[in-house]
């Protein structure tokens, strides 16, 4: 590149001089601008047809061709750069902002801008150095969001009925993993076959694991766990077990997930939102299913505990029942007992009844009334019973009034005693036998009747017996 530079940036040679000046028409030669471009496009891919470039990826983006549009850049320039669609499905990593690569390919030009740029042919991370940074930052990121969170984890299922594996279906993985099961617990497994590494694959793994999620109730059965698997490899190579993709897919999952990608020392970022870790896709399958074998076993020696147990807790509640038997006396002497004590209360209930008929007997024959002393009670009673009638027929109102007495009384209907009453009350009511007679007194102003009139007033209390 820097070739290229200097010759654009290079006056132009002169003239050896042993060579003949070239003729004058030749030296002012013209260009139009497709042929210069033209000329400098030969140049240049004459050149630089095959150069090896380290830089950090800047402004990556794919295109719905397939294409990838990027550039290279370091602390003092930029390179344009493209990646065809042909080129991009091999890549062993998808390409991202900050990662610092070696780019393979030739320099061109491209006339309609005026610019160069790199084709690339071939694409490697520049070291485990730039991969490892990226994947601590994004470790940082989705920690910060909550998704390795323990809470989210959840729990394995003890005993699946049907297991789904997401993974190559040409490796030695698969095989593993069915090999194991079948070793321990023989249960089906249903495969979804993916590129594991690659361009395209992290994208392949996380529709597979959205596609189990999905599956319809009453088709294929759907698995109770997922397990993701992957043989070893370098970082590259287990790469798309890092891509964003993937990982969201683990925790949006409601399957469990056991995550088995690469060696006991690999450790991706699925591992860390997947809900089970294994060290290997072996030791996937041994989380997946338990021993058969060593089920059956606690089994019969929790049948025998059992059993055993049982028989000891009839035996023991058999030997209370006995020891209880044995200290409940004889039912029928109890019986015996209890029939001659009631037979008893029964005799002593007869006869203290019949000396209780006996004293009410005596009693009323000592009580008994004849009937000539009812008569005299009965006649005294109806004698005194007329004299008290009599008594107060003689002083009732009526029985006054037949003698020719009235009954005088104010206007608030209290009876009148004196002349001074009579002069005060305002109105007078004089009943006679056959009715009522009303009159009003003539007023006196005098001192006298005055103080007459509140000595009436207090004796406006008395009581007599018309007053009743």
């Amino acid at each position: 590149m820097e070739d290229l530079l200097d010759f654009m940036q290079r006056p132009a040679p002169k003239p050896a001089p042993v060579a003949a000046p070239k003729p004058e028409a030749e030296q002012d030669k013209e260009f139009t601008v497709s042929e210069i471009s033209a000329e400098i496009k030969r140049f240049v891919e004459a050149k630089f047809n095959h150069v090896r470039i380290r830089g950090e990826i800047f402004g990556g983006k794919r295109a719905d061709s397939g294409h990838w549009y990027l550039s290279l850049k370091d602390e003092n320039a930029v390179l344009s750069a493209v990646i065809w669609k042909g080129v991009a499905m091999h890549l062993s990593f998808k390409p991202e902002d900050g990662l610092e690569v070696i780019a393979t390919g030739k320099i061109t030009t491209f006339a309609g801008k005026s610019s160069y740029q790199l084709v690339i042919e071939q694409m490697e991370i520049a070291g485990t150095g730039a991969l490892l940074k990226l994947l601590e930052e994004r470790k940082k990121k989705f920690a910060a969001e909550g998704l390795f969170d323990l809470s989210h984890k959840k729990p394995i299922p003890f005993l699946p009925q049907t297991i789904g594996v997401v993974t190559s279906a040409s490796g030695a993985v698969i095989r593993d993993i069915i090999h194991r099961v079948r070793d321990r617990f023989p249960t089906p497994i249903l495969l979804w076959p993916t590129p594991v590494q690659g361009e395209g694959a992290a994208e392949k793994v996380a529709a597979a694991i959205r596609g189990f999620n999905q599956f319809p109730q009453g088709g294929i059965p759907r698995p109770d766990v997922l397990i993701v698997a992957r043989g070893g490899g370098s970082l590259e190579d287990l790469w798309p077990f890092n891509e964003e993709c993937v990982i969201r897919a683990v925790y949006d999952s409601e399957i469990p997930i056991i995550s088995a990608v690469g060696h006991e020392t690999d450790t991706m970022l699925i591992d860390y939102v997947a809900d089970k870790r294994a060290p290997t896709p072996t030791g996937a399958a041994e989380f997946a299913v338990p021993v058969k074998s060593e089920l059956q076993m606690q089994i019969n020696t929790l049948q025998s505990r059992m059993s055993n147990g049982i028989l000891r807790y009839f035996a023991e509640r058999n030997n209370q029942l006995e020891a209880l038997r044995r200290g409940i006396p004889n039912l029928s002497q109890i019986l015996a007992e209890i029939t001659q004590r009631f037979d008893d209360r029964i005799e002593r209930l007869q006869i203290a009844f019949k000396n209780l008929l006996n004293g009410k007997q005596a009693m009323l024959e000592r009580c008994a009334l004849k009937p000539y002393y009812i008569k005299n009670i009965f006649e005294k009673n109806q004698e005194n019973l007329k004299n008290l009638s009599l008594r107060l027929d003689s002083v009732s109102i009526d029985s006054v009034l037949k003698r020719g007495f009235a009954w005088v009384r104010n206007q608030d209907m209290q009876t009148i005693y004196t002349i001074e009453q009579a002069q005060a009350a305002q109105s007078l009511d004089i009943k006679l036998i056959d009715g009522n007679i009303t009159t009003y007194p003539a007023p006196h102003k005098t001192e006298a009747n005055k103080e007459k009139k509140v000595k009436i007033k207090n004796e406006k209390l008395q009581i007599d017996l018309f007053d009743m």
